[in-house]
């Protein structure tokens, strides 16, 4: 795991930089963020050529979360976590649930603690002895320094040699490289594929990093960890093979892999098509999954697709099992801005300039619907700058502070509202999901 002090320290592209540097020695890294953050997962896939997934202690149970990493990482010969927010960082301001380090510890990670070197020298060695001593547990093994040059770096390695003998090591250093930043963010995040010459920063990354990281000492450090021990869920296969449309383009693009490949699993042949690009809905669909994105960085040109927006509002309307997340729900609606939308649902979304309701919730089911029965709680996020006049009142979002508000339409046949959740979270979403495509699929015939 890739962790550090807190946001903004340099991990992702730092993450990058090593995943492109294992890859140019031969080997063949995988990646996971740590948390809900679909960004990053991004730049990492943009190394990989490959998705790249989450691992949530929010989301799942530590059995997941062991089970994911190890059939994830069995695709390759060794796995990058990158960590999220500072390493102990959690639910509240007490508390170091989903951290980075809670991840860490129940999966059994050696963590490379990154530490900014800039306008520090020995005080360098009280930021590592600080984070390694906070928990006895921190699993934290070696130390990059970020921004830091060459001759500050070969001298406090040799300081943390003598402070740390072999307990934490010096693994390399990261100059300052303003041309290379990942760290670039519009309206609180940017996308890998808004990133001007991004394959030229991260080959810049890579060399970079091939003369000033150890990445020999850092698989030696990857090699200690245990086996993971977990118990192999039960995953529902249909015999009824169903196939669902997935919007994927620039303005749709947040998706938790590992729950589109549950779907899969289950089944489900998933067509992947653009309401930015495309004027009809790909032929057969059973089922419809529109997810988070940013609809409103291209509402005109989503508007200006009319043929695309009738198929939705037909389909829809129709009773196709759908699921809508975010920049999907927006899309759903009369209006984003000036610019009308699908219009299958009622409202109009305006940008706040600010966030709104943000971070992990629970949602409560208000009604049965085609997901859940009415009661029923699973995990889930937001993170928007944008709201509805309609968010939908058929299910309730409670934060672990106690506050609360109605989010999300819902029925037999659909979800649409701004939070976000994973259905390795609880499988029997997507059992249900299926479940439905399989109905509407039956009655068409």
């Amino acid at each position: 795991m890739i962790a550090a002090a807190g946001s903004g320290s340099g991990k992702t592209t730092i993450t990058c930089a090593l995943l492109e540097a294992l890859k140019s020695k031969g080997r063949r890294p995988t990646s996971a963020k740590c948390g809900p953050d679909y960004i990053d997962t991004m730049f990492h896939s943009s190394v990989l050529g490959a998705p790249s997934t989450n691992l949530d202690l929010f989301f799942f149970d530590d059995n997941t979360a062991r089970y994911l990493l190890s059939e994830n990482g069995s695709k390759g010969d060794i796995t990058v976590i990158e960590g999220v927010m500072g390493y102990y960082d959690g639910l509240g301001i007490d508390s170091t649930e989903s951290s980075s380090y809670h991840l860490a510890k129940v999966t059994e990670t050696p963590v490379i603690l990154i530490v900014n070197a800039r306008g520090a020298a020995l005080s360098v060695l009280a930021t590592i002895k600080g984070f390694r001593e906070f928990r006895p547990d921190s699993n934290i093994k070696g130390v990059i320094l970020n921004n830091c040059t060459e001759s500050t770096y070969n001298v406090l390695k040799g300081a943390i040699e003598k402070e740390f003998g072999d307990e934490i090591r010096a693994v390399g250093f990261m100059p300052r490289m303003a041309d290379c930043s990942l760290e670039s963010r519009h309206l609180g995040l940017v996308t890998a594929a808004e990133v001007e010459d991004l394959q030229e920063k991260l080959m810049k990354l890579r060399d970079q990093a091939l003369k000033s990281i150890d990445t020999d000492a850092i698989e030696t450090i990857a090699s200690g960890a245990p086996e993971l021990v977990y118990d192999e869920p039960h995953i529902k296969r249909f015999d009824t093979r169903v196939r669902i449309g997935v919007a994927r383009d620039k303005a749709f693009c947040f998706y938790y892999e590992d729950s589109l490949e549950l779907l899969k699993k289950m089944g489900a042949e998933l067509v992947d098509f653009s309401p930015l690009e495309d004027d009809f809905l790909p032929g057969g669909l059973d089922g419809l999954y529109l997810g988070g994105g940013y609809p409103e960085l291209y509402a005109e040109q989503l508007s200006s697709r009319k043929s695309m927006r009738g198929a939705i509002l037909r389909t829809v309307g129709q009773g196709m099992p759908t699921i809508a997340e975010c920049g999907g729900f927006m899309y759903l609606t009369e209006a984003i801005g000036d610019f009308p939308m699908v219009g299958v649902l009622p409202g109009e979304c305006s940008d706040k300039s600010k966030l709104m309701r943000f971070g992990y919730v629970t949602i409560r089911a208000e009604k049965d619907n085609m997901l859940m029965e009415k009661g029923h709680e699973i995990p889930a996020h937001e993170f928007h700058h944008w709201d509805c006049t309609e968010n939908g009142s058929d299910f309730t979002a409670i934060k672990k502070n106690g506050r609360s508000w109605k989010a999300a339409t819902a029925n037999e046949n659909l979800y649409a509202g701004f939070p976000h959740f994973n259905f390795w979270a609880d499988p029997s979403l997507a059992e249900n999901f299926i479940e439905a495509c399989i109905r509407y699929k039956e009655k068409k015939k």
